[in-house]
Order: structure tokens, then C-alpha cells, then sequence
């Protein structure tokens, strides 16, 4: 067995493992991670079938933008959302079930291909192209155009699918910082006592806080200091009472 045989068997073995630990992973987290792992060793095949820029970009690009893409869109959705089983479309598992058919069956004919013919590197290949970038550069733009612009596509899709999914509809306007304050402290809702200096000009023990009127709360102070000439405010306790 050559070291190309050789890592062919334990890395095409891992991101196999990778592929069927995303599938069967029952939180998303999880999945995410098992997707990352088989991609780093898919970027190991294209390393050892001689092409660094695939394997390069494998890593940098799916492994690191892709996948922190995937992780952003789970923290923002949340990750102990729950999955509905009720299908909103009807007939969308059966689609999902016909396309996986169609490309389980592109992907065995892809590798029936590669298999009945002689593997010669991708150096001898792509030198008549002037090397492997430029050789990837023409399947891409020039015979294989459509299917690239057709995978943007659906990327952009999941994009606009996972703000769609973190975007919550407010069918009121926002509450300003006043009207809040005005709830939890006139409101019916039992709230603790305000603190010593809250939205006051100093936070010294014996400043009384401030309430949405404008008049100070002589309740958010200590008991020692609720005499008469001992609260340093607006004004005193005796003005408060007038």
C-alpha cells in the first residue's frame, strides 16, 4: 500500500464518519462540529492528490468562513430550538427524498468515472492550462458556469433564509427607556425598591432617588436617614410632603 493509498483510507474513513455523525446528531452544535471534521479531512485528500489550492481554500474557506457562518445563523436562530415535524409545504419530503436520490446517484456515477480511469495527479492534467489555478479557473467560469452560479444562489438563499428564521416581527413600536422606568415603578408589577442614587446626580448613600416625575422617592433610603435635614436631594422630605 503507497502513503497515497494509505491516506486515501483513513481520511476518505474519517469524513465518512464526519458526514454520518452530522446526519445522525440530534443538536446542531454537534452537527456543525462533525461537518468541520470531515471537511478538514477532505481538504487532507486534495492534499495529498496534489492540489494545495483546493485543499487551502477547503480550510479556509468552507472550513473557516462557511462553518462560522453555519455557528453565527445557530446562535442567532438558538440552539435549543426545536424542529417542527408538521410540513408547511405539501409534498417537501418527498422532493427532499427525490433530490437526495438524484444526487446520491450523480455522486456514484462521479466516482464510478474517476475510478475506471487511470489517476494521473493533478500536476500532468493541468499543465496544458498553464497550471492547477488557471486549470480550475476555466472548469469553473467557462464549462461548469451554470452549476456555480447556481450554488451562489442557494447560498444566498440559506443567507436570507437564516435572517428571515432570527428576524421577530414587532407589531408595536418600541418602548422608550422613559415608559419602561414608568411601568415597573408606577405600574402594578412588585418591583424591588429603587437603589440610592439611581438617575440622580450623585451616588451618595444619602441621595433618594429620582422618580419618572421628577420627585425623589425618599423610600429608596435607609431608615436613619428618613429625619428631616438629612436627605441631600432636589428637595428635602419636608418640601416633598407640601
Amino acid at each position: 500500500m503507497t502513503g497515497e493509498s494509505l491516506v486515501f483510507g483513513v481520511s476518505g474513513t474519517f469524513a465518512i464518519v464526519g458526514a454520518v455523525g452530522m446526519v445522525i446528531s440530534r443538536k446542531a452544535v454537534h452537527s456543525a462540529l462533525w461537518v468541520a471534521f470531515a471537511m478538514i479531512n477532505i481538504a487532507i485528500l486534495y492534499f495529498s492528490l496534489e492540489a494545495p489550492f483546493l485543499g487551502t481554500i477547503q480550510i479556509i474557506v468552507y472550513t473557516g468562513a462557511i462553518m462560522m457562518m453555519f455557528l453565527f445563523v445557530l446562535m442567532m436562530v438558538g440552539v435549543d430550538s426545536s424542529d417542527s415535524l408538521i410540513e408547511t409545504i405539501k409534498g417537501q419530503r418527498v422532493l427532499a427524498s427525490l433530490f437526495g436520490l438524484i444526487f446520491g446517484a450523480m455522486l456514484v456515477s462521479a466516482i464510478t468515472s474517476s475510478l475506471a480511469s487511470p489517476s494521473a495527479g493533478l500536476a500532468a492534467v493541468s499543465a496544458d492550462s498553464g497550471g492547477p489555478i488557471q486549470a480550475i479557473a476555466r472548469l469553473i467560469f467557462r464549462e461548469y458556469v451554470f452549476a456555480f452560479e447556481a450554488l451562489s444562489a442557494l447560498l444566498i438563499t440559506a443567507a436570507v433564509g437564516a435572517i428571515l428564521l432570527a428576524h421577530n416581527e414587532r407589531w408595536a413600536p418600541r418602548k422608550t427607556q422613559d415608559q419602561m422606568q414608568r411601568e415597573r415603578t408606577l405600574g402594578t408589577h412588585i418591583t424591588p425598591l429603587p437603589a440610592p442614587g439611581v438617575l440622580a446626580s450623585t451616588n451618595a448613600v444619602d441621595t433618594p432617588a429620582l422618580l419618572p416625575d421628577g420627585s425623589i422617592s425618599t423610600t429608596s433610603l435607609p431608615g436613619s436617614f428618613g429625619l428631616k435635614g438629612q436627605v441631600d436631594g432636589a428637595r428635602s422630605i419636608t418640601e416633598e410632603g407640601k
